[in-house]
């Protein structure tokens, strides 16, 4: 990334068509998060969760990228992101982190939140709330004239003043017509560096959060990442315009919902 010049601003078309695209994203995401419960496995909400992006003509966004097999990643517990959907049922107790994206009329819209399964523990319960939170005061500098890393910065003092810790392998992203673009966005570093946020910007801020230490590794599978030391983790992602008056949030459901 070495200037504004690579990162795409959005005309009002482009901005409209990505609004649909979140619109599907979020519902689907939410529709996933309505499945979880104890005995539900991960292959049936990936299958729904495609079943529900393909019904509104659109594409999963995950399905087939780089080789990833599921519609929509999964990761329960100690995994932070990337967990493939398969034949393991949730039990109570559980987190479960859905990440989802769907490709409709040339764009991408891309979301995740992180669910309880039945009564979870109160760590847990803190972990995804601190975890929201830190992505809204993020985006509390998602405007014109901040800078990329005001929101980093913004999301790291949240995480780590609630005793917890943010991923640094991983990081949000600009988001449009490919689901990865410029600029990066990470969940930590200093304010005042990187690009400069414009009208018309797009990107996914999405923080991981642990509840130990911050550093990760990816199982054998090439994608499953957990947390080192086996803690708990969280994620929660919005794609986000950059507007005049301050950030919209583009994967929001028709009822207004965000989770």
């Amino acid at each position: 990334m070495k200037g504004i010049d690579m990162i795409s601003i959005k005309s009002p078309r482009e901005i409209e068509a990505m609004r649909k695209a979140g619109r599907i994203t979020a519902e689907a995401r939410a529709l996933a998060g309505r499945m979880v419960a104890p005995g539900v496995t991960t292959h049936e909400i990936d299958q729904a969760v495609r079943r529900f992006i393909e019904s509104h003509g659109a594409k999963p966004s995950f399905l087939g990228y780089g080789g990833f097999p599921g519609s929509a990643c999964i990761s329960i517990n100690e995994q932070v992101i990337h967990g493939i959907p398969g034949p393991r049922k949730l039990v109570e107790g559980d987190i479960v982190s859905v990440d989802v994206g769907a490709f409709i009329g040339g764009f991408h819209g891309d979301c995740a939140a992180t669910y309880v399964c039945g009564e979870v523990s109160d760590e847990a319960k803190k972990l995804i709330q601190v975890t929201q939170q830190s992505f809204w005061e993020g985006i509390d500098k998602a405007r014109p004239g901040f800078r990329v890393s005001d929101i980093s910065h913004a999301v790291q003092q949240y995480v780590e003043g609630n005793g917890f810790s943010v991923v640094r392998d991983f990081v949000g992203h600009g988001v449009g017509r490919k689901l990865h673009e410029a600029p990066e966005v990470p969940n930590f570093g200093p304010a005042g560096h990187g690009p400069r946020l414009l009208p018309g910007m797009v990107i996914a801020v999405e923080p991981m959060v642990n509840a130990g230490d911050w550093q990760v590794k990816v199982l054998e599978d090439d994608w499953t990442t957990v947390s080192l030391d086996g803690s708990l983790t969280a994620h929660y992602e919005n794609t986000i315009l950059i507007t005049e008056n301050g950030p919209e949030v583009l994967t929001v459901t028709e009822d207004g919902a965000y989770v």
